[in-house]
């Protein structure tokens, strides 16, 4: 079979290559799944280059964290999936950039017929990442605001239709204005450009001097910084991300930071799923499904490669203005 391996860290497009690899077989509890569909997420591109906390590859490593396929093979004793079923495949150790992949049965989210591959494909890490930090988490209020900076990627404008869902006012942090009157049309509440003027002054002119209760952030750096600086007493700005590498400077006066109580949190996916019941990952993925027939948690029309095209979709997934989530389609001919 064809799949995507890495042998070292290192910029995606440089380090990425296609391989003929054995076809696994699925052991107890385990099923084969032909991929249908893989998405690239920030996520696979900063494992790839060694940013990605929580899992160490051993190289040649395989990668790929979620998509959608139908089961091939059932392994010995599994029970409660068939084979010919749709999925939603959570693979944690990464693997799902491949023609086929193995995992074990708790890994597998049944999905109904009426949701199109492309949607399943996305169905795990910005749906649930969106929920789960918005309304488990911070469990902000409507009518709140609610500040985030990267609004225009595909998980900032999934979190800007959540929160016009449920009432949730946000302010939304772009790099370039062209970002702002699409945004808007999407329901952003306010957007603001992060190369006019600090963050925290910005947000300050629209909510008033006390600032904001709840902030997300994925950039960190000076972006995440300012953002921090815009939080009110007892406010809480969770880091979901990395994207420029750097540190967020939280070098600010101390009684700024003990006097209002402002808390940082980290939030990574992959441990919450790991620390929370079955019954309440559920309910989160019935949510997803509802919020997704609702329209409201749906991805961007994907733009599809084949696994030899590798190299350029790594580089469509990091091009700015981007519409549409890349997806790697294992059946597609280059």
């Amino acid at each position: 079979m064809k799949a995507i391996q890495f042998d070292q860290y290192g910029e995606p497009a440089k380090v990425l290559v296609v391989r003929n690899c054995a076809v696994p077989a699925p052991g107890n509890g385990e099923v084969r799944i032909r991929i249908v569909a893989s998405p690239v997420n920030p996520s696979d591109l900063l494992f790839v280059r060694g940013l990605y906390a929580g899992v160490q590859p051993t190289f040649p490593s395989f990668i790929g964290f979620e998509g959608v396929g139908i089961i091939d093979i059932l392994g010995p004793q599994v029970q409660g999936f068939a084979s010919g079923q749709r999925v939603a495949a959570i693979n944690s150790n990464g693997g799902n950039w491949a023609e086929y992949t193995v995992l074990p049965t708790d890994s597998l989210i049944p999905v109904p017929d009426d949701l199109s591959d492309e949607q399943v494909a996305s169905f795990v890490i910005n749906p649930a990442s969106a929920i789960v930090m918005v309304n488990r988490i911070l469990a902000v209020p409507e009518g709140e605001w609610l500040l985030q900076s990267a609004a225009g990627s595909e998980l900032g404008r999934m979190i800007i239709r959540l929160a016009k869902h449920y009432g949730i006012r946000t302010i939304n942090v772009v790099h370039h204005p062209r970002s702002v009157a699409e945004l808007e049309q999407l329901g952003a509440d306010a957007v603001i450009v992060s190369t006019e003027g600090p963050i925290d002054e910005q947000v300050r002119k629209i909510v008033g001097p006390q600032g904001v209760k709840y902030a997300i952030d994925p950039v960190v750096g000076e972006t995440g910084t300012q953002m921090y600086q815009a939080l009110s007493d007892d406010g809480r700005m969770l880091v979901y991300g990395s994207l420029t590498g750097e540190p967020i400077r939280v070098g600010v006066d101390p009684r700024f930071i003990l006097a209002g109580r402002r808390i940082l949190e980290v939030f990574w996916l992959g441990y919450w799923l790991n620390t929370h019941s079955d019954a309440e990952k559920k309910d989160l993925f019935n949510e997803i499904i509802a919020l997704m027939r609702e329209g409201v948690l749906t991805t961007l029309a994907s733009l599809k490669y084949s696994l030899d095209e590798i190299e350029a979709a790594v580089k469509m997934a990091e091009t700015p203005g981007r519409k549409g989530k890349v997806l790697l389609v294992p059946q597609k001919k280059a």
